[in-house]
């Protein structure tokens, strides 16, 4: 049953998906809403750009979920809410589940769930909620043949990189993306590593399960661009963008770009020329 979900996830022409997150409102954090004020507008810009998938919340997946027709973005919903990502972590920390999850996801029609892993300096406790979480959610994802979706998150200490930076060490991305396939991730959602010619190797630890790379910070066209090109040809199953396009002066121009790229291969200033 988890199969039938992911063939609405995964484009039936690459195999590979595009995914774009747009869960950030979840989070109580100052910044975070820059280029999503409105979800009723960004869900609308968002479905005419036509990714393969918007990742959403139980709060917001109506925006898309309402809207009639067939041929629009499946639903990845956003299953855990945290408070590690401002610039200090705050002295009682969290990782919560929603409720009764994937009973959640199967009446809101969704084709995936996404759930953290993180791996944050000082703070191993939350780490240890994460694995509860994802312990948890396994069986229920088998039951209801609901792909689980793991973001394993290797952060810099937050005091230094203002709190939801990537680390980008190779070795700490793999093998956080290990332990998240280990626990029965169907899909992995990881962190770019610095040096984007060794990301074959986290595609590698991961053992068949698909990687989408996740954006990060918002950075110029060329930069995401060529890094995108890049994740490709270390043989990921696709990308999970949110900020390089929701907070993009043209999401349209953007999403067409990166489909592209995915989808059929082309080149950085192929792409370039879309948006």
């Amino acid at each position: 049953m988890k199969r039938f979900r992911l063939n609405r996830l995964f484009n039936a022409k690459s195999g590979r998906c595009f995914d774009v997150a747009v869960d950030h409102g979840f989070f109580n954090q100052p910044g975070f809403l820059q280029g999503i004020e409105d979800m009723r507008k960004v869900v609308k810009v968002l479905v005419d750009a036509g990714p393969d998938a918007i990742q959403l919340t139980l709060g917001q997946a109506r925006h898309l979920q309402d809207l009639p027709g067939r041929h629009k973005p499946s639903l990845v919903l956003r299953t855990d809410v945290a408070n590690i990502y401002g610039k200090e972590l705050p002295s009682s920390r969290f990782s919560l589940m929603i409720e009764e999850t994937m009973l959640q996801a199967v009446r809101h029609d969704a084709a995936c769930v996404c759930v953290n892993l993180f791996q944050i300096p000082g703070a191993p406790e939350v780490h240890a909620q994460c694995v509860e979480n994802i312990l948890r959610l396994k069986p229920q994802a088998d039951y209801y043949g609901m792909p689980m979706m793991v973001e394993p998150l290797v952060f810099q200490p937050n005091e230094i990189s203002g709190g939801y930076q990537v680390d980008g060490d190779v070795v700490k991305i793999t093998h956080l993306v290990r332990q998240a396939v280990e626990l029965g991730a169907d899909v992995i959602k990881a962190d770019p590593t610095d040096d984007v010619t060794l990301y074959h190797q986290v595609v590698e630890t991961a053992s068949g399960v698909p990687v989408l790379v996740r954006g990060g910070g918002r950075v110029s066209d060329r930069e995401i661009l060529e890094r995108t090109h890049g994740l490709l040809a270390q043989g990921v199953s696709g990308i999970v963008y949110g900020r390089n396009v929701i907070q993009h002066p043209n999401p349209n121009g953007i999403t067409r770009a990166l489909m592209a790229m995915v989808h059929d291969d082309s080149d950085v200033d192929s792409a370039l020329a879309l948006i």
